[in-house]
């Protein structure tokens, strides 16, 4: 009996201490987030100081340095030796005869090169960029650097071109191999492409929010929730111009969305590896923004002392994607000549160090690792009182239209080998940008009649020449009025323990 009283006692002084070291949050919780920035987690090993001629330091990751194509006339020449072109056509593209004649020299002679690099294919009419394997490889400079941010995806050790920065191996990132060392994506945090997405989407372009719950310590919960996706509601930004906390935002959950099981250990958030992750895409024109998706994916993400977040997006994307996303935002003759990367040399890069999703009829690599860096703000991300969707904006839509087609076609050409055109509504080979800068040009005619264009039917080409651009279907007159803007959700979810607190949304 008096045994039986003690073991009592016993088991009444354990519970009572187990309720006393519970953690005081242990209750229903959730966190949310709305990304600020969002690239590639490319890893910069040069000095941030460093200058030449506005070159970027090679650096411990790009020893060869990084891409200089289209960067002069003689980078520019060495690009035009295809068979079909005589000596004289190529220095006369390169150096345009009676440029100085002409109101606008840098822009004519921008377009002239932009016409014919779209036409480097083994004999003349073959559109560079539509079937860039027609096209000999101009070659890339690609990273040598042996340490990279990102995931062990294929969970072999064994495989994997890097190192992380904490010593673990086989990190899988063969999109940074691949892109690492060109020149639009390199830098200190001052890579163009990067400068230029972030700017895009915090100026409403897209909208990308994550919400994290639970029901033990928002810090420590082996049994939590990580939700990614879309939002309709424009990223609002502080009177310094930087991404505001703690404003509301809605989520999408048909479209760019994915729900994963995730832990949380001392505020590091690890989400499990899931098939397909969807998010929004890198974009910075409306026409390439759209599903990013991952295969194989997952998430890591810090939650700081101050509640900001840093962390990663992983897995395998298809890299005829990647390289569509990246050519045919504009065009590619327009984007290379500017940014001195050759999107040749990008496919053929991509294709080389494909190390994922293989085609289960050819064995083809589909897919390229790569990694994906994001910071976040604190922000309430609500579920919508009413179904939402996408934002559509109707007079960008016919644009979106003609990526899609080019899109379709590139990856017809690819996978077929067969020589695809162009579709209309493009502005491939600066058509009809040339022929707007030609004026006082003495080599003019020249030009025009020895480089290829797209070519369509007689009355598309008519309506192009007339309304001064390709895209002849966007026209504001026909094209349907854009919907009204979503307005703000009247609720938000509070950003502390306990998600079932409310607080007012207008402020």
């Amino acid at each position: 009996m008096i045994l039986q009283k003690r073991i009592l006692l016993c088991s009444v002084a354990t519970a009572a201490m187990a309720a006393m070291i519970q953690p005081s949050t242990a209750a229903p919780w959730s966190r949310g987030f709305v990304v600020a920035t969002y690239e590639y987690a490319f890893r910069y090993g040069g000095r941030a100081g460093f200058e030449r001629a506005g070159d970027i330091e090679p650096g411990s990751d790009c020893l060869h340095g990084n891409s200089v194509h289209f960067a002069n006339d003689k980078n520019t020449q060495a690009a035009l030796k295809q068979p079909f072109r005589s000596q004289y056509e190529i220095e006369s593209i390169a150096r345009p005869p009676g440029l100085d004649q002409v109101r606008a020299p840098v822009e004519t002679r921008f377009q002239i090169w932009n016409r014919a690099i779209t036409y480097r294919g083994w004999k003349r009419g073959i559109e560079t960029y539509v079937n860039p394997w027609a096209a000999e490889d101009p070659g890339q400079p690609e990273v040598t650097g042996k340490i990279a941010t990102g995931f062990n995806l294929d969970n072999n050790p064994s495989t994997g071109d890097f190192v992380g920065e904490d010593g673990e191996k086989g990190i899988d990132f063969a999109l940074y191999k691949a892109w690492g060392c060109d020149a639009p994506w390199r830098g200190n945090g001052n890579a163009t492409l990067h400068l230029r997405a972030n700017d895009k989407m915090q100026g409403g372009l897209y909208t990308m929010v994550i919400r994290i719950s639970g029901n033990k310590d928002p810090n420590n919960d082996d049994n939590a929730t990580l939700e990614i996706g879309y939002s309709p509601d424009k990223i609002t930004k502080n009177a310094r111009g930087d991404v505001a906390a703690d404003f509301s935002y809605r989520i999408v959950k048909t479209e760019q969305y994915t729900k994963m099981k995730a832990r949380v250990r001392g505020g590091v958030v690890e989400t499990e590896q899931v098939a397909e992750l969807h998010a929004p895409r890198l974009a910075w024109f409306y026409d390439h923004a759209g599903d990013a998706d991952f295969r194989k994916g997952k998430i890591r993400l810090d939650i700081g002392a101050d509640g900001n977040a840093k962390g990663l997006i992983g897995g395998y994307r298809n890299w005829r994607e990647l390289y569509t996303e990246n050519t045919f935002a504009q065009d590619g003759g327009q984007q290379g000549i500017r940014e001195h990367e050759d999107h040749v040399a990008l496919y053929y890069a991509l294709k080389r160090n494909a190390d994922g999703m293989p085609d289960p009829r050819t064995g083809e690599k589909m897919g390229i690792s790569s990694t994906y860096r994001i910071t976040a703000m604190p922000a309430y991300v609500v579920d919508p009182e009413k179904p939402v969707g996408v934002t559509v904006i109707a007079a960008e839509e016919r644009r979106k239209g003609a990526f899609n087609a080019i899109r379709a076609a590139l990856i017809k050409s690819t996978t077929t080998k067969v020589v695809q055109g162009v579709p209309p509504g493009t502005s491939q080979g600066a058509f009809p940008a040339l022929e707007r800068n030609l004026d006082g040009l003495p080599s003019a005619d020249y030009f025009l009649t020895t480089l290829d264009r797209p070519h369509y039917d007689k009355d598309i080409e008519a309506a192009i020449l007339k309304r001064g651009r390709a895209n002849i279907f966007d026209d504001p007159l026909d094209a349907p009025k854009p919907k009204p803007e979503p307005t703000a959700p009247d609720k938000q979810v509070k950003n502390e323990a306990a998600p079932t607190v409310v607080a007012d949304a207008k402020r």
